[in-house]
């Protein structure tokens, strides 16, 4: 039953004062005056739309994702978070994240956000050298990092991830290692490290910057993996790294192939209707999304997985966690029997990639993560091979 599987809310705020050369979201420098309100409005129509045809159960967690969402007033924020506890279920315990880059401190108003129900802040960092951050087109300093945690600590924030990425264009191990030292001296509850990638439909795609080789690139990994146990961090996901109970509750969601919403600019959204599983997608163009709300539309597209596409999108999403999945929650989240997968499990396990555990469980080893994507092809059918 859809009940029996957890809802997640996830908020889309698509501008950036500049779009960075490595970024292949749905993002957008702006251009003129922001349209906060405006777009504010369209969101909570679309929330409201949405909200009308589920079944009561609690939205467990939100996230505001970008773009960079701490261009937004605060204001515009408390609004929708109060349209979302007046009219829906919202659990009093929800995670609410918000994205921020330090490069927007100064207009930050941290007691405000936290005010309206914000308790999770994730910062976007990514590197503490300046060299890289110019390579990077990221418009904070160095000193704007430390600057935005403390005044986010000051106005009551104790809930804060970094982002941290590494493979960076000339990157070598000693200089990966000094961002992780950085960042840990900062004392975050959560640090998402993750090596950059090369994609589609970015300036660094045209233009390639000369990247790390293997061999760095593993040692990169290794040490910096050394690193943070040592200083209490548990790589839980492939890229996110937190002290226990500390992991982010919004991004498990996503790996355990919960259900969430999606609203703003290009959101995607995974629900399960009637036994049915939707996935659908809003207007990526943020004037197009307002109008197309404004008409009572409410997504561009939508379409229902399912037998092997099904598979491929849990285990996609699955074996990005350490501690993996169990095949009840594989049936649970898909309505598939696990005798659908367990031919393929086995193989995994006899090619070194994953293993059982307690009972029902299933989970990759470490060469599984280190190899995922050949892993997550093991649940790509030959047919979508072909």
């Amino acid at each position: 039953m859809s009940t029996d599987i957890p809802l997640a809310l996830y908020v889309h705020l698509p501008w950036c004062i500049r779009k960075c050369p490595y970024c292949d979201f749905n993002s957008r420098a702006l251009k003129g005056d922001l349209p906060a309100q405006a777009y504010t409005q369209s969101l909570i129509v679309d929330l409201r739309h949405t909200l009308a045809e589920l079944d009561g159960r609690p939205v467990e967690t939100v996230f505001f994702g970008g773009g960079t969402p701490s261009l937004f007033p605060a204001t515009q924020i408390a609004r929708l978070l109060k349209v979302l506890r007046e009219e829906y279920p919202l659990s009093p315990a929800a995670e609410i994240t918000l994205e921020a880059n330090p490069g927007t401190r100064e207009g930050i108003d941290f007691a405000a956000l936290l005010e309206a129900g914000v308790n999770r802040l994730s910062v976007g960092a990514q590197t503490f050298d300046p060299d890289m951050l110019t390579r990077l087109g990221r418009i904070h300093s160095v000193d704007d990092i430390p600057l935005t945690v403390e005044r986010a600590r000051e106005a009551g924030f104790d809930n804060i991830n970094l982002d941290i990425m590494h493979g960076l264009p000339g990157q070598q191990l000693s200089m990966a290692l000094e961002d992780l030292h950085s960042a840990l001296a900062l004392e975050p509850r959560h640090l998402s490290w993750y090596q950059l990638t090369i994609e589609p439909n970015t300036v660094f795609w045209a233009n390639p910057p000369e990247l790390p080789e293997e061999e760095i690139l593993c040692d990169i990994h290794d040490q910096g993996r050394a690193l943070l146990e040592s200083a209490g961090f548990t790589q839980y996901e492939v890229s996110a790294w937190a002290r226990k109970g500390d992991e982010c509750l919004h991004n498990l969601n996503y790996w355990r192939f919960g259900d969430y919403l999606g609203i703003g600019a290009g959101a995607h959204e995974k629900l399960t209707l009637g036994g049915e599983i939707f996935r659908r997608a809003r207007w990526s163009n943020p004037e197009r999304y307002q109008q197309q709300v404004g008409k009572g539309l409410r997504w561009a597209e939508s379409r229902q997985p399912c037998g092997e596409e099904l598979v491929f999108e849990f285990m996609l999403n699955a074996l990005r966690l350490r501690a993996g999945f169990s095949l009840d929650m594989f049936a649970i989240r898909t309505g598939l029997a696990p005798a659908t997968i367990l031919p393929r499990l086995q193989d995994a396990a006899q090619r070194g990639l994953m293993e059982e555990w307690g009972g029902d469980g299933w989970r990759p080893t470490d060469f599984g993560l280190r190899f995922l994507n050949d892993l997550q092809l093991l649940f790509l059918n030959e047919a979508a091979r072909a």
